[in-house]
């Protein structure tokens, strides 16, 4: 039974950062019905940021946070425009996983040249230290990257509930067409949305260097679990992503823990198989276009 709580503990504190991580994707796909498969890759070069700037400047991790996001917001911004807006309407959905597929490309080529294909990985000073709690282990890595992605996922839920813009990206969401009529600029709204994209998943990147060694293919798994999360969750639903990510954070530990950790990444897996056959739509997706 220890064991059993503390791999749900080290789940849940994956969980947390792997809803970050799955946010911008969901959010993506629920303004524009855009699926990025470059996701994966932009959290990949969120790590490589944060680490050039922790072994050459030496900013924390959690510091450079504040200096990546807003240049990789403005970054996501210019590819919209560049490469998801020119595509035909009809056609976006499907034509945008070619581009985002072409852009992931892009992305790893582009780190390979630079910082080669070896591992890397972000060493804080408290890397390897730990608290102890009741008898169980709370990494201060992870402890600390729970805490930033829930800040960062509560900031975005406020951002989405509170304010006019989130007004604008929920008409956006829930009928593009209506939005428009309404006066709602929809390919603004959708330029700042996949901004908001890419910056969280420089976010992400910034803590998934911390907890894990990566190199510039690392995208591929991470796509792959992502998109398992958010087709459980419910494509487009951000508290539906969040709801599936912890669930998956602490499945994935459970079953490593109490049976392999070499096969523990093939939860996700088997959990997409078992959505698309039993429920398609995910445990909070609707079958037409819904609120986020």
């Amino acid at each position: 039974m220890h064991l059993f709580i503390q791999a749900c503990i080290l789940g849940l504190l994956a969980g947390g950062v792997y809803a970050l991580m799955a946010s911008g994707l969901t959010l993506a796909f629920g303004v524009m019905r855009v699926i990025n498969v470059a996701q994966g890759a932009m959290i990949v070069l969120g790590a490589f940021l944060s680490y050039t700037l922790f072994t050459k400047l030496h900013i924390d991790p959690f510091v450079s946070v504040l200096l990546l996001t807003p240049l990789m917001f403005l970054v996501g911004v210019v590819l919209q425009l560049v490469f998801i807006r020119p595509l035909r309407a009809d056609e976006r959905e499907e034509l945008s996983l070619l581009v985002t597929w072409a852009l992931a490309l892009g992305i790893e080529g582009l780190l390979s040249v630079l910082y080669k294909t070896n591992y890397r990985s972000t060493i804080t000073s408290y890397a390897d230290s730990s608290w102890r709690v009741a008898g169980y282990h709370l990494s201060e890595v992870r402890v600390f990257a729970f805490g930033m992605s829930v800040v960062i996922l509560a900031l975005l839920y406020v951002l989405l509930s509170r304010t006019e813009f989130g007004r604008t990206v929920r008409a956006t969401v829930q009928n593009p067409v209506s939005a428009r009529l309404l006066g709602v600029n929809v390919d603004k709204v959708s330029a700042l949305g996949f901004g908001i994209s890419v910056a969280t998943a420089t976010a992400a990147g910034a803590v998934f260097g911390m907890v894990t060694p990566f190199f510039p293919g690392s995208h591929y798994d991470l796509i792959s679990r992502l998109l398992s999360i958010i087709v459980l969750g419910g494509l487009g639903s951000l508290g539906g992503a969040i709801i599936a990510a912890l669930f998956m954070g602490m499945a994935e530990a459970v079953f490593a823990a109490e049976i392999s950790p070499t096969w523990s990444s093939f939860t996700f897996f088997i959990v997409l198989i078992a959505i698309l056959l039993v429920r398609p739509q995910g445990l909070f997706g609707t079958n037409e276009r819904g609120a986020l």
